[in-house]
């Protein structure tokens, strides 16, 4: 008998077929079982989870609620504490008015009573009368200030009386610096500038009289510039007052750029310009310094904006150096190498130095810029003036003294008929702002009268520097037309009128920095012979 083995295979075939079949419905019933598992157990766990949340908020809205109740019932008891605080305010408050501080009284005292009184007049008379305690002064008027119902108003009524009283010649370079000094305490210019410095909040009538206030001080500056009516102190104060109390959308923005560049020597003014939003415009600023001859100020206006990349500092000193030296020796050849022309020559250099050592000292460029050799020449033109007025002393001096011997009475020795000459006397006062440079000053005012001590360094040999590069190859090496004027020592202030806006000699608004003692131009020096160049190393 025959077997079909093709209807046997397919047979086989037909159960292999379900068999798979069966297999794979088996993992997909088990897949799915497993899912509906999973999201059972899920749904279970946000169930126990939002029980246990309700608890929990339920606890908290009961503890909430108790909370509450007690706040309510004890609300009685607040307001009657709070009328008897308030009733012991008023009575110190009254008291404190009423009262006159003693004679007697600690510094920080008088100041918090005039401030608690609001009384601006009798604060700036007392800051005035104390103005030899200025470094106390300066350390007491913030914590005074805070006891002032609205130190904002205190300071306006300050300055609009000062503003108001400018016609006037007495009393107002006092007032001057004692409401810089208000200024500074309420805007720190420390805290003034950079990104991330922010100002003051303050109501609008506050802001409105502000502006008010600063377009009438406006009014009394001219229009900035070489032609502004007013030093680097009062524009310092000024600009701050703007920058503070946000005024600059009210003011001509050329006006406020003037002022900028007729007083950049100011130490503040740096961070001024940035806090009044010129940071955009801050590189113009620093050509126009620099095309001016201000290499200094435009090192510090470089540091303070982040431009030293775009502004090498370095470049910027050695351009200095180079048109100071070149300035002194045309004051020489112009003056004929004469006495008073190798005086002033000598000055200049002193100062510029002075003024590069300085600079390079506050932004620690000394890797980059040495002033080894700028502080040998300095010995040597200190020793060289020091001689000079020891000369100029001997040669005051008369012949004969007078003689007390051999005569009585005033018919005695023939030599009483004429008494020793005086000792003459020398000018002590400050030299006047750095960015006055076109007009030449009068030879007495020196710009190291803002500095309170000598500055010597350890005598050291004959300056020895290497022969000068071509700066008139560099980016800033060209020469600028300077005038001979004797230059103002950079970033600092003299003890008086152009004492800092807080009262400082030169921080970093109105801050102190070291000051050196003034110079006489007015005594004739011996013959000088042209001063030796100098060179950085």
């Amino acid at each position: 008998m025959a077997i079909d083995t093709d209807r046997v295979q397919k047979l086989f075939d037909s159960l292999e077929a379900q068999k798979t079949l069966l297999t794979s419905c088996t993992k997909l019933y088990k897949t799915i079982s497993d899912h509906f598992s999973s999201i059972q157990n899920s749904l279970s766990q946000k169930a126990n989870s939002l029980d246990s949340k309700f608890q929990a908020l339920e606890s908290d809205s009961n503890k909430t609620l108790e909370s509450l109740y007690q706040r309510e019932n004890s609300i009685p008891e607040l307001e009657s504490s709070a009328v008897a605080r308030i009733e012991e305010h008023k009575e110190a408050a009254l008291s404190e008015f009423e009262k006159s501080v003693p004679e007697n009284a600690e510094l920080s005292e008088c100041l918090k009573s005039y401030c608690r009184k609001m009384d601006s007049s009798g604060l700036l008379r007392f800051m005035v009368s104390k103005r030899k305690e200025s470094m106390s002064l300066r350390s007491e008027i913030v914590s005074a200030m805070e006891e002032s119902v609205d130190s904002a108003r205190l300071v306006l009524d300050a300055v609009e009386e000062f503003v108001s009283q400018k016609s006037g010649k007495v009393g107002i370079p006092d007032k001057r610096w004692a409401c810089g000094m208000l200024m500074q305490a309420l805007f720190p210019a420390a805290e003034m500038g950079g990104k991330k410095a922010s100002r003051p909040a303050f109501a609008g009538s506050v802001v409105e009289r502000a502006a008010r206030v600063a377009e009438l001080w406006k009014g009394k500056m001219g229009d900035g510039g070489e032609g502004s009516m007013v030093g680097p102190t009062e524009a310092a104060m000024f600009m701050q007052m703007v920058a503070g109390f946000g005024l600059k959308p009210k003011f001509d923005e050329e006006f406020l750029r003037k002022q900028v560049l007729e007083f950049a020597s100011r130490r503040d003014m740096p961070k001024l310009a940035i806090a009044l939003g010129f940071g955009e415009k801050i590189g113009d600023i620093i050509d126009e310094l620099v095309k001016s001859g201000k290499e200094i100020e435009a090192v510090y206006f470089a540091f303070e904006s982040g431009l030293t990349e775009r502004f090498s500092p370095v470049s910027l000193l050695k351009s200095y150096l180079h048109n100071s030296r070149k300035n002194a020796t045309t004051i020489l050849k112009n003056g004929n190498h004469s006495t008073a022309a190798a005086e002033e020559s000598g000055n200049l250099q002193l100062n510029s130095i002075k003024s590069i050592i300085k600079c390079v000292e506050d932004h620690k460029l000394e890797a980059e810029f040495s002033i080894d050799s700028l502080r040998k020449r300095a010995t040597e033109l200190e020793k060289a003036k020091m001689e000079r007025k020891k000369s100029t002393a001997g040669a005051g001096k008369p012949p004969n003294k007078r003689s007390h011997g051999g005569g009585s009475g005033r018919g005695g020795g023939p030599s009483s008929a004429f008494r020793p000459a005086k000792a003459p006397k020398f000018s002590h006062s400050a030299y006047p702002s750095f960015g006055r440079r076109n007009p030449a000053p009068p030879p007495h005012h020196s710009p190291a009268g803002r500095y309170s001590v000598p500055f010597s360094y350890p005598a050291q040999g004959v300056y020895d520097g290497p022969a000068p590069p071509p700066y008139a190859s560099s980016t800033y090496g060209g020469p600028h037309p300077q005038t001979a004027a004797i230059p103002q020592q950079h970033y600092s202030l003299s003890g008086g009128d152009d004492m800092g806006a807080g009262g400082m000699r030169a921080t970093g608004s109105y801050g102190g920095q070291t000051n050196y003692n003034p110079y006489d131009y007015t005594a004739a020096a011996a013959a000088a012979a042209p001063p030796p160049t100098y060179h950085t190393q």
